[in-house]
């Protein structure tokens, strides 16, 4: 049974963290590539990026529930507990903090895109701390897949 819910949390890991990298360093910047209307493609990818913090909120969840069923209270000395910990919260800063600002701002912008507006700095401001809260999850991610591996050795 041991095999078996290693290898699924092999696989909730692969998900949250392959689909970070996916939509976040291929299909985001393909989107911006490839539409001419820059504004629907901040709209896409942002949708993308949403369903991803979803997942991630879901996989983290499996995740927590499978090293506690493995390990008990040992769980909480458990360093893949606290990388995934780690990153639900920047998930959560990221889908709950900053996400809504971001909205508001580009509601505030309408009927320009944010980017054309009088919210151009704000707006790029809180991309940036979105980007930056991302890409460290992201690298919290490729600890996660390693340590993981190097667990199961």
């Amino acid at each position: 049974m041991r095999g078996f819910a290693d290898a699924l949390q092999s696989m909730t890991a692969t998900l949250w963290v392959g689909g970070m990298w996916a939509i976040g360093f291929i299909v985001a910047p393909v989107l911006f590539a490839t539409l001419p209307d820059r504004a629907l493609a901040g709209l896409l990818a942002g949708k993308l990026f949403s369903l991803i913090a979803w997942t991630g909120m879901a996989c983290a969840a499996l995740l927590f529930f499978g090293r506690w069923v493995c390990h008990r209270r040992a769980v909480f000395h458990d360093p893949v507990l606290w990388i995934v910990v780690a990153m639900l919260a920047l998930t959560l800063t990221g889908e709950f903090g900053v996400q809504p600002v971001l909205a508001d701002l580009r509601s505030q912008a309408l009927p320009q895109p944010a980017m054309e507006s009088v919210q151009r700095d704000n707006f790029a401001y809180w991309h940036g701390v979105a980007g930056i809260l991302y890409a460290a999850n992201c690298l919290l991610g490729g600890a996660l897949i390693v340590l993981q591996a190097l667990k199961h050795k």
